[in-house]
């Protein structure tokens, strides 16, 4: 584990488990590096190099009023790549995680990158518009700035039902799952958490993931609450040149049980090939 300072001079921790080629990992929101540990443990127990970061504002960065926006999200990534001199790197994006994958490229190119996996991830965009009219509409988001803003606590904890789909018939809920959402939410700032919202939900990738020229697995479960599919991974794998679509029918945002298994085995087969 180590930390770094940005340009900026905001503070970034990461963590940097095994030895072999580095496999990044970015988080979702408003998690942190800890969501990852699962898919770091499994990639370094099998010869590869995971490094993870808590995005700025997120876990143990630190929490500046500003750069909270996807630009700087990106760039910090980059500063971490430098930092580490990480070269022939797979860049791997979970929902907001994505789009900040994808923005690196888009700002930085893929001249130290070998492979993306996107998934659940937030591109091309979340947003209801004329030209997307498989977004959400604008009250879903300003709904969650809202319980975020009032008592970000139970926002938290009743989010992370969805997000797992423990609100389905017959799900299995892992409280404790639920309670290590929580946590790892309660340590956003709440400035970051809110100004974050607009960042996943408003930025448009599409130009980001046309200059996506490595092979990039996409990933997304078809019961997606939290960033629907339609409006996800059925349009990235269309803009991305050599995009491989995974789909895991009945798969919730936040990978559990099966789901997770099915995805880390994909995973791997994919960082190997």
């Amino acid at each position: 584990m180590g930390t770094f300072t940005t340009g900026d001079g905001t503070e970034i921790f990461y963590k940097d488990w095994g030895t072999g080629r580095p496999v990044v990992f970015s988080h979702g929101w408003p998690l942190n590096a800890d969501s990852w540990d699962g898919q770091a443990r499994l990639v370094a127990d099998n010869g590869f190099r995971a490094v993870a970061h808590d995005r700025r504002g997120h876990g143990r960065s630190g929490q500046p009023w500003q750069g909270n926006h996807m630009d700087q999200y990106a760039d910090d990534l980059a500063e971490l790549l430098d930092r580490l001199e990480l070269t022939d790197a797979i860049l791997v994006g979970h929902s907001t995680g994505g789009g900040e994958v994808a923005r690196y490229i888009g700002r930085h190119g893929t001249s130290r990158v070998a492979k993306v996996v996107l998934l659940g991830a937030v591109p091309p965009l979340m947003l209801k518009t004329d030209a997307n009219p498989e977004g959400a509409a604008r009250e879903v988001f300003d709904g969650l700035r809202a319980g975020v803003a009032a008592d970000r606590s139970q926002f938290y904890w009743d989010f992370s039902e969805a997000f797992f789909g423990f609100n389905r018939p017959g799900a299995t809920v892992s409280e404790g799952l639920r309670r290590s959402f929580w946590m790892w939410s309660m340590q956003v700032g709440l400035k970051a958490a809110y100004d974050c919202i607009e960042q996943f939900s408003e930025q448009d990738f599409t130009e980001d993931l046309g200059r996506i020229d490595v092979p990039t697995l996409i990933a997304h479960g078809d019961d997606d609450q939290i960033v629907p599919i339609a409006a996800a991974a059925h349009k990235s794998a269309q803009l991305v040149k050599d995009a491989t679509l995974k789909v895991y029918p009945g798969a919730p945002h936040g990978l559990v049980g099966e789901y997770e298994k099915a995805f880390n085995a994909d995973l791997l087969d994919f960082i190997r090939s």
